[in-house]
C-alpha cells in the first residue's frame, strides 16, 4: 500500500517558517506567531499566506486549530532556559509559552484531534535550567498526555558551516519499540544524563531515536559569503579598536594565518569573560571554517564578524543577513526582510533546514507512515 501524505502539520512559534520548509512530506495546516515582522517574513515565502495566525498562544484556543495535525512542531521560546541567559526557566514569561502550547495540545486530546507525533524544539539548556525540572516537567506533561518521548541533541555543523547545537525533544503518541541505544552521536552525554536524572516512572516511556549521521560535510564558511567586492567593510579606525578585544591565544590564532600568505576566513563575536575575577569583553575568533552560533542581535556578542586574512592584510566586516539565512539552509530565493537587523534577527530565531529535514526522513514521516500501515 502506498504511503499516505503529505502529513498534516501544525507549526507553532513558527518565525520565518524555516520548520516547515525542513518538514518534506508534510503540509502546513496551522502557523502561528506572535512577532509581526517575523509572521511577515512567513507569509512572504508561502503561497497561503492566510494560514499563519499572528497572536500570543496563550490566546488562541482548539478551536483555532483546524481539523487534526499529525504533527505539532513547537519552537518555543528559548531565551529563559538558555545557557547563556539568565536562567529563568519555563517559569518565566517567555519561556513558558511551551504552557500555551501544552494548553492547547491538551485541549485537542479533549476533542479526540491530538497530533500523533510533537516536537519540541529548544536549546540545550533546557535539559539543566533550574536543576533539571523544566525537562522533566516538559516530559511528565507528554506521558500525561499519552506520549512516548525521547530526546535528541544535534548540531547543525554536522550539515551547514554554523555551530548551532539544538535540543529535539520528539514524542509519539503511538507505542514505539525501543529503535535505539544512547549510544550514537545524536544521544549526547548532556543527554544522557539528563535521561538519567529523570524520575523512573518518566525513563519508562523514554525512547532513543535513531538518527544516522549525515555524509561529511564539504563546505565551509568563505563558500557561503558574498563576494568581497558586494559588501561593506570596516574602516581601520573602527577595526582596529576590535582587534585590540583579541585575547592573547586568539591574536596568535589570527597573526598565524595572517603569516600562512593564504587567504584564510574566520568568523568572530564579543564574549564578556571573567579574567582574573574581573569582567572583561573579548573578541573571539574560529579559524576552522565554522561560524559561531547565530543570535539575535540584541546585544554586543550577537552581531558576527567575519575576518579575512589575505596578502598580509586583515579586513573585517559584519556577516550580513543573507549570509546568516545561508547558514540555515535557505536558499538566496527566501524572501528575507529589507533591514539587516530585520533579517539577522530571524535567524537568530530560527531551526536550521537540513537537521529538520534528517528528522522528518528518518523519524517523523517513518512514524507516521507506520501509523498508516498498522490502521490499514
Amino acid at each position: 500500500m502506498a504511503n499516505r501524505g503529505p502529513f498534516n502539520l501544525y507549526e507553532f512559534f513558527a518565525g520565518g517558517g524555516l520548520a516547515g520548509l525542513g518538514l518534506t512530506g508534510f503540509r502546513t495546516t496551522f502557523a502561528n506567531d506572535l512577532d509581526g515582522a517575523k509572521a511577515a517574513s512567513w507569509r512572504a515565502n508561502h503561497v497561503d499566506p492566510d494560514i499563519l495566525r499572528l497572536a500570543d498562544v496563550w490566546d488562541l484556543t482548539p478551536g483555532d486549530l483546524p481539523g487534526q495535525a499529525d504533527l505539532a512542531w513547537a519552537s518555543s521560546p528559548c531565551q529563559d532556559v538558555s545557557l547563556a541567559g539568565a536562567r529563568g526557566g519555563l517559569d518565566a514569561r517567555r519561556s513558558g509559552a511551551f504552557w500555551g502550547f501544552w494548553r492547547l495540545m491538551t485541549g485537542l486530546a479533549e476533542q479526540g484531534r491530538a497530533p500523533g507525533v510533537i516536537v519540541i524544539e529548544n536549546v540545550m539548556g533546557l535539559l539543566t535550567s533550574n536543576h533539571g525540572r523544566d525537562f522533566a516537567a516538559v516530559c511528565r506533561a507528554l506521558q500525561d498526555g499519552g506520549y512516548v518521548f525521547g530526546a535528541v541533541e544535534a548540531d547543525a555543523a554536522l550539515w551547514l558551516p554554523q555551530s548551532r547545537p539544538r535540543l529535539f525533544l520528539i514524542a509519539s503518541r503511538r507505542p514505539v519499540a525501543d529503535v535505539g541505544s544512547g549510544a550514537d552521536p545524536f544521544h549526547s552525554a548532556r543527554i544522557r544524563a539528563a535521561h538519567a536524572a529523570l524520575p523512573d516512572g518518566l525513563r519508562a516511556g523514554w525512547v532513543w531515536w535513531r538518527l544516522a549521521a549525515p555524509p561529511r560535510r564539504n563546505t565551509d564558511l568563505a563558500a557561503l559569503l558574498q563576494p568581497d567586492d558586494a559588501v561593506d567593510w570596516l574602516e581601520d579606525e573602527k577595526a582596529a579598536p576590535l582587534l585590540d578585544l583579541l585575547s592573547p591565544l586568539h591574536r596568535a590564532r589570527l597573526d598565524a594565518a595572517v603569516a600562512s600568505g593564504e587567504r584564510r576566513v574566520g568568523a568572530a563575536y564579543r564574549r564578556v569573560r571573567v579574567e582574573n575575577g574581573v569582567k572583561v569583553q573579548r573578541l573571539e575568533i574560529r579559524l576552522d571554517g565554522l561560524a559561531g552560533c547565530l543570535r539575535t542581535p540584541a546585544g554586543g556578542s550577537s552581531r558576527q564578524f567575519v575576518v579575512v586574512c589575505q596578502a598580509g592584510q586583515i579586513r573585517v566586516r559584519r556577516l550580513t543577513g543573507r549570509e546568516a539565512a545561508r547558514l540555515m539552509g535557505l536558499p538566496d530565493s527566501y524572501r528575507l526582510p529589507t533591514g539587516e537587523m530585520a533579517a539577522l534577527k530571524l535567524m537568530g530565531d530560527a531551526v536550521a533546514v537540513p537537521v529538520v529535514r534528517a528528522l522528518a526522513d528518518q523519524i517523523l514521516r517513518p512514524l507516521l507512515e507506520d501509523a498508516v500501515r498498522t490502521a490499514a
